[in-house]
This record gives C-alpha cells, structure tokens and sequence, in this order.
C-alpha cells in the first residue's frame, strides 16, 4: 500500500468533519477612522474657540518702521498686552508703512474713534529721557484710549508720544504769539517757579503772521489760571542793568535749554474766575511785558531826524517824561531835493492808554472846553507848548538809543498838520547831537589859539629861567652857604658862653633872682594898695597892737566844774 493511499484512508469523511464558526464584527472599520475625526473635532473646536476669542483688526500708519516686528511686537496700554503685530507692508504710494494689529477681544474698546497709537522706543531729548526700558525689552506700540464709543479700524500713529493722555486731570488753554523762539512740545509751563503743565501742541496760524500753541495745565493747578491771567515766554536768561544793579532773572535750567512758559496774575484789583476749557490768551515776550496794564488802542505816527541816529533800532522804547510809552517799528532812509541832505523817517507805535490818569483829565479837559478828545488834537496842543522827539542815548556801553518825547525850553515853533496820516511829531536834535556840537565849537576855538608864538615864548623864557638857574648855581649858592658856615659858628660861640658855670651864665642866674624877687614884692605892695588905698596919700600906718586875751570865767560854787 502506498502512502497516498494510507493518507486517503486515515482522512475521515467530510460529514464527519467540525466546521468553523466565523464571527463577523460590524464596527472594526468605523474605528479606524474615529482618531483623525476626533482631531477634526479639536482643531474645529479651536478655531472656533480662536474665532470667539479674537478681536478687531485694525490698521496703523507710520512713517517709518523702525523697532516694529510682524509676529512679536506686542501692542501695550500700562505695560498690558491687548495685542500684537500681525503683518507689516508698505501702502500704495510708498509713503507709510501699514501695520495689520489683532487686538484681543477684551480691547476692542481701543478700536474706537480718538485712540491714539505710538511707537515706544528710546527718545533724548531737551525735555527729559523715556523709553529706556526699551533697550532690553524692545520696542512696542502704546496706546491712549479715547471717549469714543464710534468704531474705527484704520488710524494714523503719533511719530511722537503724546504728551497728556485722555483722562487726564487738568485743563487745556491756547496761548498765540508772533514767534514759536525756544520753545516745543514738552516745554514746562510754570506758576510761581514750579512745573505746573507742559506744551502739548504748536502750530502755524492760517493767516502765517503768528504761532498758536497748546498747553496743559495739571488739575488741581489749573485753578490757578484766571480770565486774567498773564502768560509770557520764560526761556533763556533775562539780564537787566538798572540803578539797583545787574539783575538775572530765569525760572529754571530746563527752561534755559528746553524754553518754558509762565504765568501769573497781575497785581491790584482783577477778575479771579478760573478760566474755562480752552481760553485764548496771548504769550507776552517777557514777565514785565506781561505784568504791564493794558495798552488800549495803539496809534501810529512819525518822526523825522536831520542827524544821524546810529544806535536806534526796531523795538527801541518811546518814552513820555521817561514812561514808556510805545515801540519804534520802523527805521528808513529819505531823500530831500531841496536841502541835498538824506533824513531818517522812524515809525512808532504808542499807546495813550500807558499814560493813566494823565490821558483821562487831558481827555475830560478837551471836552469841557468843547475841544475834540483825538489824539491828534492832544498832540497839537501840546507841540505848541513844546513838545519835541528827540533821540536818546540809552546805554553809553553799548550806544544804544530810545526815542524821548519831551517838552524842549525855548525851541522854535514848528507848524503841526494834526489831520495828517499819519501824524508826524517833529523833532530836535539829541543830547549827544548838541554834545558834539558843542565840542565842535570848543575844537574850533582851539584851533584859534597860537600855540606856535606860544611855544616860542615859552622856549625863550625857559631859556631865561636856565641862564638864570645857572648864576644861581654858580655864584648865589656858595656864597649862602658861606654864611650859613658863619651863623654855625656864632651859635657855637653862644652856646659855649651860655652852658656849665660861665661868669655869663651866673650873672645871668643872679639877675634873674633879683627879678623874681622883685616881683614878689610888687604883689605884696599890689596887695596891700587893693585893701588900702589911702595909704597912697597918707602912707602904710602902723599895724594895730594885739588884743590882751579875755579872763578866764570862775565857776560857781556848788556847780559841777
């Protein structure tokens, strides 16, 4: 038997035979893909999540990109992130650079109309340091929230940090002057000496002829401006040279290098009322400027100088019996055919108003006697009684000059045209023009003087005056001095005869004895004629005999001795 056979025999029947049973399971191909869905369900979940927690997109212009980074530059408001940079590109002309802001959904409040957007990096300037902590940090975008509640997406940064921030305590004012000079934003603005506010903004009028600047003045400090209040330019150092001496007046160094504003109230009587959000007032050049009482209207007239008036400048003072009244603004050049000469035509502007209660009872005086109260009409009445311009030496250091308004003694009438435009207020030469004339006049009369006949008589009479030294010299002093050899000598003889125990010298002392002895006598006799007259006729009597003495008083008996 074979083995194929064998291996047929030992097979069972297929009947015979256990059939595998096959469970089939319904769900294995479902869980293969349930892992990729849960992970679908995650990330839609997130987006979802990041949808809902996301907030506005906002666009920021600049002109420059510096320190900004897409992706990393964090956008802060107090040093708290509200959001971050997303994308930066440049805009269409090229001009600024577009930077893409996703702020957090909490900020959306900063994506209103009025916010403000800055980028913080380090700033050295006159008006301090900041941003510093930039260095390590890094730049990053601030923010200043606004009041506005209208949404707006597209803003136009600030190249410079704002100086007050919405909210501040404090009032804003606008101050306009005829220059900017030394000052900019973040200038200090002082009252009494201490910071009390800072230049926010400063600006061209539209008409070009002047600067409007803002400040801002911290609360509770801006009670202190007034609808008085006066505002100057307190930058640099005002020097003054006056009969109380030098004076050098400045606030602080920060305003000698940054510039700085001042204010105060003036003296007297004045409204106190804290002034409202934004009044308008006018910056003064400096404190005294300021602090003078109001001008009124100006009036404008001129004069005309026959000299020289080298030393008068624009802004020169005009000054009435030494008050200031007004300001030279202008100094030209004039032609006269008839006198071939070049005059100076100088333009002023004054202010009667200056002149208080002398300009008032000079008007009211017009008026009683029915006269016009102009000006012209006051001027008019008053060049008739003298009054003249005349130019001033003011400094003799630097020879500068003002313009004096005064009544001259003596001076020759003068026709005045008081409907002239404008007025023309004539003149006398100045003090130092008569100076000069004066020491012309002396030059003059010195060149007079024949200093050559002079000086000819002067040579003979000092030859003269040497011969006569000369004979002096040779024959009149050795005699002198022979002379005096012979009084030596005689003094020397009458000191000998005169010193120890010389016959002179006793004779001497004896005679002088007798003397004094007789003049003793001559008081005695002097005396005695004084008390006895008579005994120049009747001669001395003889001195009266002395009186015995009186006896002596026996004591009585029975009485104690």
């Amino acid at each position: 038997m074979t083995d194929d056979s064998r291996i047929e025999n030992d097979r069972p029947d297929d009947d015979a035979l256990p059939q595998p049973v096959v469970k089939r399971r319904r769900f294995n191909a479902s869980l293969i893909w349930l892992v990729p869905a849960l992970a679908a369900l995650v990330g839609l979940s997130l987006v979802i999540n990041n949808w809902l927690q996301a907030g506005p997109q906002i666009t920021i212009s600049f002109q420059s990109a510096e320190g900004l980074d897409a992706g990393k530059t964090p956008v802060k408001y107090k040093n708290v992130v509200i959001g971050r940079v997303h994308k930066i590109r440049l805009s269409s002309d090229h001009k600024r650079v577009l930077v893409s802001v996703a702020l957090e959904k909490s900020a959306a409040s900063f994506a209103t109309e009025g916010t403000r957007y800055w980028v913080v990096r380090p700033r050295i300037g006159l008006g301090g340091v900041s941003g510093i902590d930039t260095l390590l940090s890094g730049s990053f975008i601030g923010v200043d929230a606004s009041d506005s509640s209208t949404p707006q997406d597209e803003f136009k940064g600030l190249e410079i940090p704002p100086s007050v921030n919405h909210g501040a305590p404090g009032r804003s004012f606008a101050l306009h002057a005829d220059d900017l000079g030394s000052l900019d934003i973040g200038s200090p603005v002082y009252y009494r000496r201490i910071q009390v506010g800072r230049v926010v903004s400063y600006d061209l009028d539209k008409d070009g002829k002047g600067v409007s600047l803002g400040i801002f003045v911290d609360g509770p400090n801006d009670k202190f401006v007034t609808r008085s209040t006066r505002f100057w330019n307190a930058s640099g150092i005002d020097v003054s040279l006056g009969a109380a001496g030098l004076k050098v007046n400045t606030q602080s160094l920060a305003s000698v290098l940054a510039g700085g504003i001042a204010f105060l109230d003036p003296r007297g009587p004045h409204d106190t009322t804290p002034a409202p959000e934004l009044t308008q007032y006018q910056l003064f050049d400096d404190q005294a400027t300021a602090m003078a009482p109001p001008d009124g209207e100006p009036h404008y007239f001129r004069m005309r100088f026959e000299q020289s008036v080298r030393g008068l400048a624009v802004d020169a003072p005009v000054e009435f019996l030494g008050i200031n009244i007004g300001k030279v603004v202008s100094v030209n050049l004039d032609y006269d055919d008839k006198t071939q000469r070049f005059p100076v035509v100088v333009g002023a502007v004054v202010y009667p108003q200056r002149l208080g209660n002398a300009y008032d009872k000079l008007e009211a005086l017009a008026k009683a006697r029915g006269e016009s109260p102009d000006l012209s009409q006051l001027l008019g009445r008053m060049v008739d009684h003298g009054l003249r311009a005349q130019a001033r030496t003011g400094n003799l250091l630097t020879g500068q000059l003002y313009v004096a308004l005064d009544f001259i003694p003596h001076t020759p009438a003068v026709t005045f045209d008081p409907n002239a435009k404008p007025l023309i207020i004539p003149t006398v030469p100045g003090s130092f023009d008569k100076l000069q004339e004066q020491m012309a006049d002396i030059v003059a009369k010195l060149d007079k003087i024949p200093f050559d006949s002079i000086g000819q008589n002067l040579d003979k009479t000092l030859a003269g005056l040497n011969a006569t030294l000369k004979q002096v010299n040779g024959q009149t002093l050795p005699a002198f001095k022979d002379t005096l050899q012979g009084v030596q000598k005689t003094m020397g003889t009458a000191n000998d005869a005169l010193s120890g125990d010389s016959p002179l010298q006793q004779n001497l002392g004896a005679t002088l004895g007798q003397v004094q002895r007789m003049a003793r006598s001559l008081r005695v006799l002097t005396d005695y004629l004084g008390g006895h007259p008579e005994a120049l006729i009747r001669g001395r009597q003889a001195d009266p005999k002395p009186a015995a003495a009186p006896p002596a008083i026996q004591p009585q008996q029975g009485s104690k001795p």
